[in-house]
């Protein structure tokens, strides 16, 4: 066990799953089923283990919350504003994916739902989901 003077943020990742055309964009979101936020649609994401690259547990919590694999990820950047998670302090690593067309999603893990929803009518989002969601938008030029 390691001991330091100083308390450590625990690391999460987040997918921001994109499909279809851009006049038909959707994007993947979950219904979380246990606090905080139960019952609210988020990306679809979780923490970090001690010995996972980060890549990996993006592609774990995506599958273990949608049963979809993702082709290419990229990171679309870090979300580390105190006070982002109520539990504790957490920063996480947001990644970008893009599938052709919308794959059936199958809720597991901690997600009571998973659906693709149009951009242009998300519902509200838990955490700072909104904000991620705004700049993927953005690097996909979907939004000024």
């Amino acid at each position: 066990m390691y001991t330091y003077r100083y308390p450590h943020p625990a690391v999460t990742v987040d997918v921001a799953l994109f499909a279809g055309a851009p006049a038909r964009r959707r994007l993947l979101l979950v219904k979380r089923a246990a606090p905080p936020f139960a019952g609210h649609w988020a990306l679809p994401g979780g923490f970090v283990d001690i010995d996972e690259d980060l890549e990996d547990a993006a592609r774990r919590e995506l599958l273990e919350e949608t049963g979809l694999a993702a082709g290419p990820l990229r990171q679309l950047g870090t979300w580390g504003t105190p006070g982002r998670d109520p539990r504790e302090r957490v920063i996480s690593v947001v990644y970008l994916g893009e599938l052709p067309a919308a794959a059936v999603p199958d809720a597991g893990s901690d997600a009571a739902e998973a659906i693709w929803c149009a951009t242009e009518a998300l519902p509200a989002l838990a955490f700072d989901h909104p904000e991620i969601v705004a700049t993927a938008l953005r690097v996909l030029g979907e939004q000024e």
